[in-house]
């Protein structure tokens, strides 16, 4: 056996239920259109200051860059002034040893004749 079919209630709306429906759409879509055009705004200035921090980064790896090369530059400099100074310091005691050489066989000289 079917059951009877319940009859669907006819759902009526005033004039005046009907416009405060229709402004309450109107507002709602109103909102929508707001927080569209809201995030279509904030997504605008996202992506200018996406490009002014990348412009900012590439900025800042140029002046890395360039700090690295003044570093080794630097650090050249450096290298070369220690190995010349070595070098100094070398033909130094080159010459040092070579007078004390010189000032022993003076001694050994002195000695002999003193002896």
């Amino acid at each position: 056996m079917e059951k009877p079919s319940k009859q669907p209630e006819i759902f009526t709306m005033t004039y005046e239920e009907e416009e405060e429906m229709q402004h309450d759409i109107s507002k709602l879509r109103n909102q929508v259109q707001q927080n569209s055009l809201s995030e279509k705004v904030t997504e605008a200035k996202m992506d200018g200051l996406k490009k002014v921090v990348e412009a900012k980064m590439d900025g800042e790896e140029a002046q890395l860059d360039g700090l690295k090369k003044d570093m080794e530059a630097n650090m050249d400099d450096l290298k070369k002034g220690m190995e010349a100074k070595m070098n100094d310091v070398e033909s130094n005691m080159d010459g040092r040893e070579e007078k004390l050489k010189g000032n022993m066989e003076d001694l050994k000289t002195y000695l002999t004749k003193l002896l």
